[in-house]
């Protein structure tokens, strides 16, 4: 273990995402969670972005709760070797005590190999943070198949690493006046190192994850054949089927529509789940819906725990009563 002098780390390091001149929202996401943290430690908020088109980058984060933004001017495709160096050479720079990373692909990548560089721990997927009697940072995850929530803190070590999976922080708002404080570098890429040849980018999914609806199935489903019943209630909703994995796993729905920590992280206005326990792997995943119906036969199922409007009654009778309801009256689908 490399020993350091904990109390030189002051402040909070968020990685922001960039393609495109384009922030991902999961780095919004880390700022709000951020601003929250800093307030409880009375810290500042520092947010780095690596890429290309950073003054319009700079211009969009005019009003967020950052005090030093970190501009490093490169490829503006994903390069491990030199978004990792890179990385690195920002922590050195401004020591911060909490480094905060989306858990996206890039993220996953990039996190492990600087979290080495400085002998540090990380927390991968974390659903929650609380800071510690002793100012350590909480990283809370689901642990041992979503079993338990493990409560994991790096004592010893700095920086205190963690990413989040986009969808389960809430977005960080414009409300400041002040700018922060620039520092802007370019970095030059080696020609001797590895060189990206072509770039290929995927069309454009849409998944259950940008959906303002959705209608959620689970073990309480008796057959595959069933599962039509529910696809047309979503469809006449004007929103998607989506699962739990005991349905993912049972083959009966594809990964894509899975919701929970192995699945998708969603937060729409409106989910509606039936036959669904609530593990805590799945409800980590949608636990920022806006409005959760539940419907279980069990009344002491977890998920009644956490739903806005819980519901016990057997699920076919609750989805064949609204589908007679909504063929009979018709339905506005933007409810």
């Amino acid at each position: 273990m490399i020993e350091v002098h904990t109390e030189d780390w002051i402040g909070i390091l968020v990685y922001l995402e960039c393609h495109n001149g384009t922030l991902h929202t999961v780095g919004m996401e880390l700022l709000g969670e951020a601003e929250r943290l800093a307030k409880e430690r009375k810290t500042d908020i520092y947010a780095i972005v690596i890429g290309q088109h950073l003054d319009e980058i700079e211009q969009s984060l005019i009003g967020f709760p950052i005090t030093k933004l970190y501009l490093y001017e490169t490829v503006d495709t994903f390069h491990m070797e030199i978004y990792q160096q890179t990385l690195i050479r920002c922590i050195k720079r401004c020591m911060p005590e909490i480094v905060l990373i989306g858990g996206t692909r890039e993220g996953r990548a990039l996190a492990p190999g600087v979290a080495i560089a400085f002998g540090s721990g990380l927390t991968a997927d974390c659903t929650a943070f609380e800071i510690n009697a002793k100012g350590n940072l909480v990283q809370i995850r689901p642990a041992f198949g979503g079993n338990i929530m493990a409560r994991i803190v790096t004592e010893h070590t700095r920086p205190q690493f963690a990413t989040v999976r986009p969808g389960m922080m809430q977005v960080s708002a414009k409300r400041y006046d002040k700018m922060p404080t620039v520092f802007r570098e370019s970095v030059l890429m080696n020609q001797n190192k590895m060189q990206i040849q072509n770039v290929f980018t995927k069309p454009k999914i849409d998944t259950i994850a940008e959906q303002n609806l959705l209608v959620a199935v689970g073990r309480g489903i008796q057959r595959k054949e069933d599962l039509a019943l529910f696809e047309e209630l979503a469809q006449l909703l004007g929103g998607k089927l989506a699962c739990s994995r005991a349905l993912v796993e049972k083959g009966w729905l594809p990964s894509e529509r899975q919701i929970g920590l192995s699945g998708n992280s969603v937060a729409p206005e409106y989910l509606l789940t039936f036959g669904i326990s609530g593990t805590v792997q799945f409800m980590a995943g949608m636990r920022n819906a806006k409005n959760i119906i539940a419907i279980n036969h069990d009344a002491n199922a977890p998920i009644f725990h956490i739903a806005h409007y819980p519901i016990c009654s057997d699920l076919y009778d609750v989805a064949n009563t609204m589908l007679a309801q909504l063929k009979q009256k018709g339905v506005d689908h933007d409810c």
